[in-house]
């Protein structure tokens, strides 16, 4: 009876992790304030350290080792005890990946020591730290690096007492079989499913499948967790294909990031206009639309780009003002509140860009055709009409729904070559013209007003047309039409906001950016005292004057780097209810805005759908949906629209971070790179070119645990410099270095890249950055 047989096993093993307290025990004890309750964040560099928030703490506690996390995954609502001081932890000083890493999870001071170094066999899996595309607003090691309470840099610590709502999800994890010799035949084998994403611990599952499925990604759900178990246990529940298929590593990505890859329902389809569509004489006759095409309007976008949200013109005035026309496509007009399309839009709440796939909010024959501002062809829009002095003052503006005829679709660098060619005279271009004129006096007075130019690296991939593999990838050149479509856009959003919450004052959809917690900036402050300049973070206004002293005559992609770390400090900016908090928190802190919402986007984000709703609801030309008076409802709609949002933009990075893979596949490359935080065995290294992020290792990754070898670095946390004992060798952040990349192939597929240190004479010129 192999029930019995696994019960009579169970009864042998150990106790690895404590029981859980029970709820009403939990409940008291968060009630008396003897426990702390929050969500567990796991590092993504090193899954053997957590961090919960805690209001009554003031600030990340932090979770060391799996002992004492006990059983708690990441996004698991749990309730944590504080450990005396004299146990406190500060952050890891190494990079995981090493012996030494992996022996924290066993770590001493847990309350079942014999029972941790009994599973310690099970250790060897600590996984190496990974590369990864750099987020912009994450930074790798949570809050790891923030103020540290004790003296010699040990945080407030505490390990989990219970766990009040688990996080298991219900689509299972993907990920791939721990690598190991399997005789094929038909018994059923005990083995370890290592998940992709590394923040999540192996699951224990019986397969008959073992030996076929060793070189597949599969799809695990999580059973069960027992305190004499090291990890969890599973079930099988689906093949995607074979480990580093360009196809299954993409289906990987979007099943991680939850986003929905359905195709729409026949009651979607049937909320769609039959081709061909256009404007109707109805449509022009309609009181509520003004008959725009005779203006020159044009838009400008990324080359390919086929879901055209929006269009713009400027004209001079007889008075010697300017008229400037913000354009977005109507698409509330097809899309009518609470039919099958509507409340599939809004559960998508965006379209999800990969490298080489759009999974659109919305069907293809309204994002392509009848609801994109294409050049030569009219179409509906609604329209922000602003009177403007030269000087860019805006004297009044107005809302109107419209047909417009778009003169051109232009990409960015076609539209500044006609601006730049002073040949071109004609009235689109001259209209261009005056637009870059006033994006530029409008800019400035955004930074006056304390707007922060923050950075993000951005990767361009060039893909080749037969293979579909990467051929080059490089980073992304902006353009001054970029920034002058993205002041247009923000004028309009402000715009937009300010009247719709003028007239719904408590159930307008807003967006909002926090303005960050001093102790966000502590890393980055750190970082900059140790390279010898200093920030001031009283308020977005003196930051984003101190971003613009940072700088080195002796590297030119210094203040960059500056700005990008600077970004990772910041918290997201989030959707909201304009009932929920109060005016003076609507403020936008990276745009210095007082107010701001989404409107100039409404056939990829769900967020603009409502925002067009509200105002024509407050031009009075349709009725507020009810579904927007609701409070609740409301929240659940910003709640969601957050959500989908940021899942989106990782799918997008993790498709990003596949295609640098597949390009480094069969090539090592030479390439620049910063030094962006250094540890006690080795560096953490920004790559501009690639956009990447990843350690590289001064000491052996295996060496870390052999005592006997004389200790060959010694950090200096104060400083943030790691030096070889006897001198030889330094690093420090923000230093320039070299590295090269490669791929590496493990047991069944598994590839990763890796960084190594090479001396920088080796770099051709060219490739210096700066």
């Amino acid at each position: 009876d192999p029930a019995a047989a696994a019960a009579a096993r169970s009864h042998k093993r150990k106790r690895v992790y404590e029981q859980h307290r029970p709820l009403s025990e939990l409940q008291a004890g968060i009630a008396a304030g003897r426990y702390h309750q929050g969500a567990l964040r796991v590092n993504r560099f090193n899954p053997f350290e957590g961090w919960v928030s805690s209001e009554a703490v003031g600030q990340d506690i932090l979770v060391s080792g799996r002992i004492d996390m006990n059983r708690a995954i990441d996004g698991d609502i749990v309730a944590i005890e504080l450990l005396p001081e004299a146990q406190w932890k500060g952050p890891s000083k190494v990079l995981p990946g090493s012996a030494a890493a992996a022996a924290g999870d066993a770590s001493p001071g847990s309350s079942d020591e014999s029972a941790a170094t009994a599973a310690a066999p099970d250790l060897d899996d600590a996984p190496a730290a990974e590369i990864f595309q750099v987020a912009p607003e994450t930074d790798l090691e949570g809050p790891a690096a923030v103020s540290s309470v004790t003296a010699d840099g040990r945080r407030p610590t505490g390990r989990v007492v219970g766990v009040i709502r688990r996080n298991w999800r219900s689509r299972g994890y993907c990920g791939s079989l721990r690598h190991e010799e399997v005789a094929p035949g038909s018994i059923t084998h005990g083995v370890l499913f290592v998940p992709v994403d590394r923040r999540y611990p192996m699951i224990r599952l019986q397969t008959r499948q073992a030996a076929q499925l060793m070189d597949k990604r599969i799809v695990v759900a999580i059973d069960d967790w027992t305190t004499d178990s090291m990890y969890p246990t599973g079930h099988y529940v689906r093949t995607l294909g074979v480990i580093g298929d360009r196809d299954t590593e993409t289906e990987v990505l979007l099943i991680e990031n939850d986003i929905n890859t359905a195709p729409f329902s026949p009651a979607v389809h049937e909320c769609v206009p039959p081709l061909p569509w256009a404007v109707t004489e109805a449509d022009i006759a309609d009181p509520n639309r003004e008959d725009l095409r005779h203006l020159c309007v044009c838009s400008v976008d990324p080359p390919g780009c086929m879901d055209i949200d929006d269009a713009l013109h400027v004209r001079e005035l007889p008075n010697g003002n300017f008229e400037v026309g913000v354009h977005i496509a109507d698409v509330t007009h097809f899309l009518l509140p609470g039919t099958a399309m509507d409340v599939e839009a809004a559960s998508r709440a965006t379209t999800t860009y990969l490298v080489q796939r759009r999974i659109d909010m919305l069907p293809k024959p309204l994002t392509e055709d009848i609801c994109s501002l294409r050049g030569g062809v009219e179409r509906l829009a609604f329209s922000v009409l602003w009177e403007m002095t030269p000087g860019a003052d805006q004297l009044s503006v107005r809302f109107t729904k419209s047909v417009i005829a778009s003169r051109a679709a232009l990409t960015y660098a076609q539209a500044q070559a006609r601006i730049d060619d002073p040949s071109m005279t004609d009235e689109i271009t001259i209209s261009l013209r005056h637009m870059l004129r006033l994006s530029k006096l409008l800019r400035a007075k955004r930074c006056a007003a304390g707007a922060l130019q923050l950075a993000s690296p951005e990767v361009k991939f060039k893909i080749d047309t037969e293979s579909l593999d990467p051929m080059d990838v490089g980073m992304y050149q902006t353009l001054d039409t970029n920034s002058m479509v993205e002041e247009m856009m923000l004028m309009a959003n402000v715009s937009v906001a300010e009247a719709i919450v003028q007239r719904f004052p408590s159930c307008s959809l807003l967006r909002r950016h926090q303005t960050p917690e001093p102790r966000q900036f502590e890393p980055l402050l750190a970082a900059a005292a140790s390279a010898g300049f200093s920030l001031d973070v009283s308020s977005s206004k003196a930051l984003a004057d101190s971003l613009d002293h940072a700088v080195r005559t002796d590297d030119p992609y210094f203040n960059k780097l500056v700005r990008i770390m600077a970004t990772r400090c910041m918290t997201q900016a989030q959707y909201f209810g304009s009932g929920e908090v109060a005016p003076a928190e609507y403020r936008h802190y990276g745009l210095a805005s007082p107010i701001y919402t989404h409107f100039t986007s409404p056939i990829r984000r769900y967020a603009d759908v409502v925002v067009h709703r509200l105002l024509a609801a407050a031009i009075g030309i349709a009725p507020l949906p009810d579904s927007l008076r609701d409070k609740d409802a409301l929240h659940d709609c910003s709640s969601n629209l957050n959500t989908r949002h940021r899942n989106a933009q990782m799918a997008g990075r993790a498709s990003v971070e596949l295609y640098t893979l597949m390009f480094f596949k069969d090539q090592s490359v030479l390439a620049d790179a910063r030094v962006v935080k250094v540890k006690a065995n080795g560096l953490v290294i920004f790559v501009p070119k690639f956009g990447i992020e990843g350690p590289v290792y001064l000491v052996p990754k295996d060496a870390a645990n052999n005592t006997n070898q004389q200790v060959q670095y010694i950090l200096d946390e104060e400083k943030q410099t790691v030096v070889s004992s006897d001198g030889s060798v330094r690093y420090a952040v923000f230093d320039k270095c070299a590295v090269r990349i490669a791929v590496e192939e493990g047991a069944a597929h598994r590839r990763s890249l890796v960084l190594k240190l090479v001396p920088r004479s080796e770099l051709p010129a060219q490739d210096r950055i700066g």
